[in-house]
């Protein structure tokens, strides 16, 4: 994958008390770290990298969130060390900033996307009448820019922005050919652009997905009118759980034509700003149950160390920042070979979890005090 130019991916939901601010995390550091952490003698992406592990770009069968994927290092942990031993590679540390980078990293190289497939791509592009105006090198129609020109191809952000802003133009185009709006599943999406990234005239587009600290993005959403409906159980935190930012630009477009008054325009680095918000908000906000957590604590026996004094463990409780599917990630790394020596002399077996299962556990940390 061609390195980001520059990329700060998540950051947290003003509104989740508990969570780590990730707002410096950096995708450009996030890929340095892959290869300083030594992430990359065994795993590559997209190509670049080891083979001893699965290209983690490459996925056939994925379907990742940030919490699946913290379960999954979790519970992959103890064999990537011992290989890790085997190897020489000496383990680095890894703060909550660190841990920040390394997932903006894995969300510029869109391994939260759902796979597409270019076939069914090329045959959407046609069934929902894009190619009626819009060409490959060249456009039918003088106005609408041909595919080889969309910058968006590369950044799903400016392919949200440039869907929205463009919309009413469309509306009109659809309403002269007697057509009917087109409803995009974030399937059909996805295989569209997978099948127009692969095209002979789009593969020079660079790949330059970049996504800043959402900082002013609460601030857009409120001054943009957003904030006049999405509440309560319009709140988007609840409407686009665990969707991804291709995902919740299909949203956008099938949402324009219901808005009234006419919907406001962004500009690339306001809807940089919006996403931004919108995306961490929903996607750490976090759905597990402290009541399930605190069984799935009891189950996997961690109070055997945290509640014993004598252990050498701390004991748990929920500090300033809190817990998040980050902050286990470099819990795990900074402190997880020690515990598993640990839980070795006490012959305890390394906890595993299921993605529902460490996100529940991760809801009752944050309800200790």
């Amino acid at each position: 994958m061609a390195i980001v130019r520059r990329a700060a991916a998540v950051a947290l939901a003003l509104g989740c008390a508990w969570a780590v601010d990730l707002s410096g995390g950096d995708a450009r550091r996030g890929a340095q770290l892959f290869d300083t952490e030594r992430c990359s003698r065994c795993h590559s992406v997209n190509g670049h990298g080891g083979t001893a592990a699965p290209d983690l770009a490459r996925r056939i069968d994925r379907d990742y969130t940030p919490t699946v994927m913290a379960s999954l290092m979790w519970n992959h942990a103890p064999d990537m060390w011992t290989a890790m031993q085997k190897s020489g590679v000496t383990r680095g540390q890894m703060t909550p900033e660190k841990a920040a980078d390394l997932f903006a990293y894995f969300v510029a190289a869109r391994y939260f996307e759902k796979p597409g497939d270019a076939a069914r791509g090329k045959l959407a592009f046609s069934a929902r009448h894009c190619a009626e105006c819009h060409g490959i090198a060249s456009s039918p129609l003088a106005a609408a820019p041909p595919v080889a020109q969309w910058e968006s191809l590369a950044d799903p952000v400016v392919l949200a922005q440039q869907m929205w802003n463009h919309g009413a133009q469309m509306r009109a185009e659809f309403a002269a050919k007697k057509l009917a709006w087109v409803q995009l599943s974030a399937q059909d999406l996805t295989d569209m652009l997978v099948y127009l990234q692969n095209l002979p005239e789009t593969r020079k587009l660079a790949q330059n997905f970049q996504f800043p600290p959402s900082d002013s993005g609460a601030a857009l959403f409120q001054s943009k009118g957003c904030t006049q409906c999405h509440v309560g159980k319009l709140d988007l935190a609840i409407l686009l759980r665990n969707q991804s930012i291709t995902q919740i630009a299909a949203e956008m477009w099938n949402h324009q034509p219901n808005m009234k008054p006419q919907p406001p325009s962004f500009s690339q680095e306001e809807m940089r700003q919006i996403l931004g918000y919108v995306w961490a908000k929903q996607y750490f906000r976090g759905d597990g149950s402290a009541d399930r957590g605190k069984k799935v604590f009891d189950e996997k026996s961690c109070g055997t160390c945290h509640n014993d004094p004598s252990s050498g463990a701390p004991k748990l409780a929920r500090g300033a920042e809190g817990y998040s599917d980050i902050t286990m990630i470099s819990v795990l790394w900074s402190h997880g070979p020690q515990m598993l020596e640990r839980m070795n002399e006490k012959k305890i077996a390394w906890p595993r979890f299921t993605a529902p299962q460490m996100s529940d556990l991760i809801a009752y940390l944050n309800s200790l005090h």
